[in-house]
Parts: structure tokens; C-alpha cells; sequence
């Protein structure tokens, strides 16, 4: 993509945001692309990345390569009740907050970025509030349907805010519309090289049976007790009607693959259970023709990039419930199923039920969810950062 803005011989960039890989990963795919482009004009980027000493941006960061610093900030514990909002620990909590922005604002003032790029997280308040007070353009970038605390409460010191659906704009505040920009959620690129003769071999699927879909079955990287336990529960009914790749988290291996022992032995050679899967995922992707997952943002961006029908089956206990708004979104545009509330075997074979036996049904949604996919957002967010620049 090409951006008005001239690109400088060196960028500077300070980078906050993370706990969890829905807001690291977006960051540094972002950081990525910013040097990819900056190197095709002959210039050089100089990034800063501030986070907190135990999220995954602690050790995803340095492993980049990205210079590190932590400040102290603060997590609030939500609850429907007003009044368990004022915990010790969150009153505690809410107190190193201006600590940290002392801190990130020397941070912010000493390290002097072009722009500062917060991707959320309870991290990202203390340099968001920097960036204001050095003065500095702030980006937002929000990776759910619905801005998350972080960026609702950043968002009146932002130059830009970059959202990733169409259906954020009419939910944010009125004052800061007009600054918003849908850009997408960045997707790592090797997601979207995937190769399904390479999943084939890697994990020596030879006793699946190509003429029947590939169900690709995630609850992250840790697994997800409920998923496991319902596909467990259909899992006869599942192998005569699909192979069957199965991420369920390192402590439930066992467990499964002694359920897939009792089966036929033809049915247990289409199913492959695996505690994670890292290198592999992108090609175990190419291979699925449908998936069974969370509705977590990240997922959302690859699947809806890849054009994959998914059963989404949102963790309840999401920050703001945002998994069941993110996977309601889809459903309502007829791109995915969202098994809401209770979940049970039953409702799992009813809703992939049709996926499997109907192609025609299986590539008119995954036609519909293509549409929501964007795969150029890096690219999309490197331009509004550019762009903040000039402002």
C-alpha cells in the first residue's frame, strides 16, 4: 500500500501494549511491516517497546530484537458490581498508575519517537498518557468489536485509532469518530503461506481420508476444557464424517488420545491430537475446511484473512465479553456459527453437522467470512502510523 506521508531516513517508534498475545502479536506484526517498508525506501527504523516485566511482550520483544523497558501500571479487576471495583488490590493497583506515566513519560521524553503505537492492554495507559503530555501522536490500535478499558480510556488522547471492523465506528464516542480508521488486525504473514501437503507430512496424517473436510479443533494454547470435553463427547460421530486435527493443550494429550484408543481403528487414524502446535499451524490451517475455536481477536483476523467456516464457541469469561460479541458479529452476517450460553455435544454436532456433509453450504461461508477478512491490515496500520507522523 502507498501513503501520502515521505518516508524519513530513520523512524522513530515507541511500541506499548501486551499481556496477552491478542495485543503483542498485532505490535509486532506491525513493527514488521513498518521495517519491511522503511528498508524498500532505503530507510531505518528505531523501535522502543514498553510493557510489563510478566506479559508475553517481555519475552516477545527482546526475542525480536526490539529494545525493552517496563513501567508500573496497574490491572483493574472488572465486576458487574460498582462496589467490587473498589478492591484493595484494584485501589492498590490504580495508585501505581501515575508512578508509571512519570516513568513513561521520561521514557517517552528521553527516547523522543516520530509516534507512539499502543495496542492495548492495561500496559498501554501510562505511555498513551505520555504521548500527550511530550506532546507526542498517538495511534491506537483495537483489535475486538469493542474498544477495550486501555483504548476507551486513551481514546481522547489519540490522533488516530485504528479499529478493525466496520461495525466498531458507530460504537465508539461521537467526539473521537471522526479519527477512527478501520484497518484490520494485523495477521503474522506465515499464517497466510500455509501448505497443506506440508501438514500432511509433518504430522504424518496417513490414516486420514482425503475425500472426507479436515476439522482443525483449538482451544489455544493451553486448550480449553469445554471444547475438549464436547468434542470428546461427538468424537464417533465427528471421524465418521471428517479427519479431525485437535489442539487440546499439553495436560489433556493423554487424556484424549486414550479416548481415540477405544475407538475403531480406521475412525482413531483420522484423528491427530496434538498439545500445540506451533511451525505446523500455518499449514494445518491450509489443510482445515473447517474449525472449531475461540473467538478470540487474533483468531478472528486469521481465520476471516483465510476464508475458513468456523464454529466459534466464545470463552465467557473474556474481558467485557468480548469473544461472544466478536463471534455474535460474524454469525449475524451468516460467515460463522456461534454456539452462545450452554454448550453441549449435541449443539456442537448440530452446528457442524451441516459444514461437513454440505460443500456447497461450507464454501458460501467461507465466500461470506472472505469478506470480512482483511490481510493487508499490517500494511493498513503501518500507513495511518506514517500518517499520524505528519500531523
Amino acid at each position: 500500500m502507498n501513503t501520502p506521508y515521505v518516508l524519513p531516513r530513520s523512524f522513530r517508534l515507541l511500541v506499548t501494549g501486551g499481556g496477552t498475545g491478542g495485543h503483542t502479536y498485532p505490535a509486532l506484526t506491525a513493527i514488521r511491516t513498518l521495517q519491511g517498508r522503511l528498508a524498500d525506501e532505503g530507510s531505518t527504523l528505531d523501535v522502543l517497546w514498553i510493557g510489563t516485566a510478566d506479559g508475553l511482550e517481555a519475552r516477545v520483544a527482546p526475542e525480536a530484537g526490539i529494545a525493552f523497558r517496563t513501567v508500573a501500571t496497574g490491572k483493574i479487576r472488572r465486576s458487574s458490581n460498582p462496589l467490587k471495583m473498589l478492591s484493595a488490590a484494584n485501589v492498590k493497583d490504580m495508585a501505581r498508575v501515575p508512578f508509571g506515566v512519570a516513568q513513561a513519560r521520561s521514557i517517552v521524553s528521553g527516547f523522543q519517537p516520530d509516534v507512539v503505537l499502543a495496542t492495548g492492554g492495561y500496559v498501554a495507559v501510562p505511555a498513551g498518557l505520555a504521548a500527550r503530555l511530550c506532546r507526542v501522536p498517538l495511534v491506537l490500535h483495537e483489535q475486538t468489536v469493542r474498544l477495550g478499558l486501555a483504548n476507551r480510556k486513551l481514546a481522547s488522547s489519540a490522533t488516530r485509532i485504528a479499529v478493525s471492523s466496520e461495525s466498531s465506528l458507530p460504537l465508539l464516542p461521537a467526539e473521537v469518530r471522526e479519527r477512527a480508521v478501520v484497518t484490520g488486525n494485523p495477521v503474522r504473514p506465515e499464517v497466510l503461506g500455509g501448505r497443506a501437503d506440508k501438514a500432511m507430512e509433518a504430522l504424518s496424517l496417513y490414516g486420514f481420508d482425503r475425500r472426507l473436510p479436515t476439522v482443525y479443533v483449538t482451544g489455544g494454547a493451553q486448550g480449553a476444557q469445554q471444547i475438549n470435553g464436547v468434542v470428546r463427547e461427538v468424537l464417533p460421530w465427528l471421524l465418521t464424517h471428517a479427519n479431525v486435527i485437535h489442539q487440546c493443550g499439553p495436560a489433556n494429550v493423554d487424556e484424549l488420545r486414550s479416548a481415540a484408543a477405544a475407538l475403531d481403528p480406521v475412525l482413531a487414524g483420522r484423528y491427530h491430537v496434538a498439545g500445540f502446535l506451533g511451525t505446523e499451524l500455518p499449514d494445518v490451517l491450509a489443510l482445515s475446511d473447517v474449525v472449531v475455536a475461540r473467538s478470540g481477536a487474533g483468531t478472528l483476523a486469521e481465520l476471516t484473512a483465510l476464508g475458513k467456516p468456523t464454529v466459534f464457541v466464545p470463552l465467557a469469561t473474556s474481558a467485557g465479553n468480548e469473544q461472544a460479541h466478536n463471534a455474535r458479529h460474524l454469525a449475524d452476517a451468516g460467515a460463522a456459527i456461534a454456539l452462545l450460553g450452554e454448550v453441549t455435544g449435541a449443539a456442537l454436532q448440530s452446528a457442524v453437522g451441516p459444514l461437513l456433509t454440505d460443500p456447497a453450504r461450507r464454501a458460501a461461508m467461507a465466500e461470506r467470512v472472505r469478506t470480512h477478512g482483511r490481510p493487508d491490515a499490517a500494511d493498513r496500520l503501518v500507513d495511518v502510523v506514517l500518517s499520524a507522523a505528519s500531523v
